[in-house]
């Protein structure tokens, strides 16, 4: 099978360190050692930067350091400001934290807003006083919507390669996966836009021997205004499959959280090879650790029907960070280090493209909603949950799904391939392997992680146990119910 030819398009159509039980490590993440949360501001701040980063080139002036020094003493003040103010929150001095947190804006000022930094501590200090003031509209910026908009995504997808990273590995996968079928059926588990799918529908359609019958089931939540907009990425989604020759219907199943998928909405077609396809939702169904366990979780609901369906591949791509902790200091601390590097490579993505500047910070909004979730929600109001690979890999285990270890070749090559016919390969991304699983890192932090599972009926040959220790030689760089159902292109309207 040949490798799905990606590139990146504008938007039409730890190492060393095992576990017990041998489930592999996360990838690299900071020593849980009871002290962690105590951050040295500084130390923070020299891991947001680049190595590398020269305070000033020889030819600048004397007032260009003195003043770049300044904003890093500045920065580091800023950290130490937001993370006090954190914990003044969370012990219950709201007095202290407004202090802090006035302390803070007033260093915001200083700071260039160009910079990863800037950008990201605004968003924090806006969530915090969200926190701190949600009964007083006039106090605070007000809070993003709960669910990212389409507009939202889409600005994000041109961003940076985050979500092509994950279409691309995804994708990788399932064709493997689909080798030899003439009959497949992917369920994507978040529609959006169906940005994902024109690729493997073009790869489908150069297989030797003529493209299989392809059919797409696409879940989104209920329509809220007089749009369909489930009903018009299928017209888009078959007219390109339609161009290209490739039999194909499609199918919307709205609901509004995914526990509440059954099996009758998607329809499944004995003899048709069953993909699951999960890019970014999982977390949304995760619960407080200490949540009571005779409650069955959502993510146990949502799992046990993927076992019992029995696909032969589940694609998975997630945040590689650890924001499902109770704690409020904990969890903003972990989300502060995640986002200050998302910020800071987008910005270098920014710098790289054409109205760049624009489209990253458009794309802003998108993060946005995820750090006011983390830092405001609590309990069942929290759905930004995201957790590392190894918590991952030993839910996923226990629910009866076995690890489809992503190929030394293939799947390095397509992702290498996707970032390197971008303007960022020189830019700090980087692809990380470990024990088949394949993560997109920005200066070597692991921003998300991508795995594919298969149940024990599913019969895929790809299939392996994961080893138990981090493969360094393998480590590459890279510069509420259903609705009826309607279907489009050469198939018959089902």
């Amino acid at each position: 099978m040949g490798l799905i030819p990606f590139s990146w398009l504008p938007m039409e159509p730890a190492a060393a360190a095992t576990f017990t039980g041998g489930i592999p490590p996360p990838f690299p993440a900071a020593a849980d050692n009871g002290a962690a949360y105590c951050i040295d501001p500084t130390t923070l701040l020299a891991s947001l930067l680049p190595p590398g980063r020269q305070p000033a080139v020889p030819a600048a002036a004397e007032a260009a350091r003195r003043r770049q020094e300044e904003e890093e003493a500045a920065a580091i003040r800023l950290v130490h400001l937001l993370v006090t103010c954190t914990g003044a929150i969370q012990a219950g001095d709201y007095s202290a934290a407004h202090g802090n947190l006035a302390e803070a804006r007033s260093i915001l000022a200083v700071i260039a807003n160009s910079t990863g930094m800037g950008r990201v501590a605004t968003h924090f200090a806006d969530a915090l006083a969200q926190r701190l003031f949600p009964a007083y509209p006039n106090a605070a910026p007000p809070a993003p919507p709960h669910t990212a908009t389409a507009e939202q995504y889409s600005h994000f997808y041109d961003a940076g390669p985050y979500l092509n990273f994950a279409y691309s590995t995804a994708n990788q996968a399932i064709l493997d996966a689909f080798e030899g079928c003439d009959r497949v059926h992917v369920v994507d588990f978040a529609l959006m836009q169906g940005l994902q799918w024109p690729s493997l529908i073009h790869a489908l359609s150069k297989r030797e021997g003529g493209p299989p019958r392809l059919r797409i089931t696409g879940i989104g939540p209920h329509p809220t205004g007089a749009g369909d907009e489930l009903r018009e990425v299928g017209i888009r989604l078959a007219d390109f499959a339609r161009s290209l020759g490739v039999p194909f219907c499609f199918r919307g199943v709205c609901v509004d959280q995914l526990d509440g998928l059954s099996k009758w909405m998607l329809k499944i077609v004995p003899g048709e090879a069953l993909a699951f396809n999960s890019i970014m939702q999982l977390h949304r169904l995760l619960v407080d650790p200490d949540a009571d366990p005779a409650v069955p979780a959502p993510i146990d609901i949502l799992l046990d029907l993927v076992t019992e369906l029995q696909p032969r591949i589940f694609t998975v791509v997630e945040q590689e960070a650890d924001h499902n902790r109770p704690p409020l200091l904990e969890r903003f601390t972990n989300a502060l280090f995640h986002y200050a590097a998302m910020f800071d490579s987008m910005v270098a993505a920014g710098n790289h493209a054409a109205g760049g500047s624009s489209t990253c910070s458009l794309a802003e909004a998108y993060l946005r909603s995820e750090i006011f979730d983390i830092v405001c929600g609590e309990g069942s109001a929290r759905a930004e949950r995201h957790e590392l690979l190894g918590r991952w890999r030993e839910r996923l285990a226990r629910a009866g799904l076995t690890q489809v270890l992503f190929g030394p070749n293939e799947v390095r090559l397509a992702t290498a391939q996707l970032i390197s016919a971008t303007s960022f390969s020189g830019d700090g991304y980087s692809i990380l392997e470990c024990a088949g699983s394949l993560a997109l890192a920005w200066h070597d932090r692991p921003l998300y992680a991508a795995t594919a599972w298969r149940a024990a009926g599913g019969g895929s040959a790809a299939s392996a146990v994961a080893h138990d220790e981090w493969r360094d030689d393998g480590r590459r760089r890279a510069r509420n119910g259903g609705r009826e159902s309607y279907g489009f292109g050469n198939l018959a309207i089902v």
